[in-house]
C-alpha cells in the first residue's frame, strides 16, 4: 500500500488536502543541489552550442515535451539560446521506429541522427526502468553524451546509470505526485534560467 492508498478517502475535500500535504512532504524531499547541479549543465549546454534532448514514456513524455518548450522558447534567449528537443514529439518518426525495429529503438536511433559528442540527453521517469531510456543512456555513454536522470520511486537503473541525478523520492506506482514534482522542476527549472538570463 504506498501513501496514496493510505491517505484515501470518499470525502474529497478531505482527500484533496491530504493529497496536498504529501506533495509538500514530496517537495521536501527533493535536494536542492541536483537541481543547481542541473541548471548547471544546463547553462554549460547552452555556452558550449550543445543540444539537450529529453525523452520518457506516457506523462513523462509530456513532461519532456514540457521541458523542451520551456526552455527553448520560454527563456527567450535568442543571442544564445538553449538548443532543445524533445524526442517524444515526432509521432511518425516514433511510430516508424517503433513498428521497424521495436518500441526500445524509439529513442535511441533518433539520438544516432541528432546527437554529437559533447550533447547532454535528460530522461524523465518515475520508474527509472524502461528499457527504451536504459538503452538510450548506454548509447550515450559510449557516444559521449552526457546522461541526466530525473526520476522518482527508487530511481530504478537508470539513477544509477546516469552521470547526473535529480530525484524525486515516492513510495512506488505513486505517479501522480512523482509527475507533479517534475513538472515543478520544470517550471522553477525554467522561472530561474528566464531571470538569470537577463540579468547576465
Amino acid at each position: 500500500m504506498n501513501n496514496l492508498d493510505r491517505i484515501f478517502t470518499e470525502d474529497i475535500e478531505v482527500f484533496s488536502q491530504r493529497y496536498f500535504d504529501y506533495l509538500k512532504q514530496v517537495l521536501d524531499g527533493i535536494d536542492p543541489a541536483a537541481v543547481k547541479q542541473f541548471i548547471e549543465t544546463l547553462l554549460n549546454a547552452r555556452e558550449r552550442g550543445a543540444t539537450v534532448f529529453f525523452i520518457g514514456n506516457g506523462g513523462s513524455a509530456a513532461t519532456a515535451s514540457h521541458f523542451a518548450n520551456d526552455l527553448s522558447i520560454g527563456t527567450n534567449s535568442y543571442e544564445i539560446p538553449f538548443r532543445v528537443l524533445s524526442l517524444t514529439d515526432n509521432v511518425p518518426v516514433m511510430t516508424a521506429l517503433g513498428n521497424d525495429f521495436g518500441y526500445d529503438e524509439i529513442f535511441v536511433r533518433q539520438l544516432m541522427v541528432l546527437a554529437k559528442e559533447g550533447d547532454v540527453l535528460v530522461a524523465i521517469s518515475a520508474s527509472g526502468n524502461s528499457s527504451n531510456l536504459l538503452k538510450s543512456f548506454e548509447y550515450a555513454d559510449s557516444a559521449g553524451i552526457h546522461t541526466v536522470a530525473i526520476t522518482a520511486f527508487d530511481g530504478g537503473k537508470m539513477r544509477g546509470m546516469a552521470k547526473e541525478s535529480l530525484h524525486v523520492p515516492t513510495d512506488p506506482k505513486e505517479y501522480g505526485p512523482a509527475e507533479d514534482a517534475h513538472m515543478i522542476i520544470d517550471h522553477l527549472v525554467g522561472a530561474y534560467l528566464m531571470r538569470a538570463i537577463k540579468r547576465a
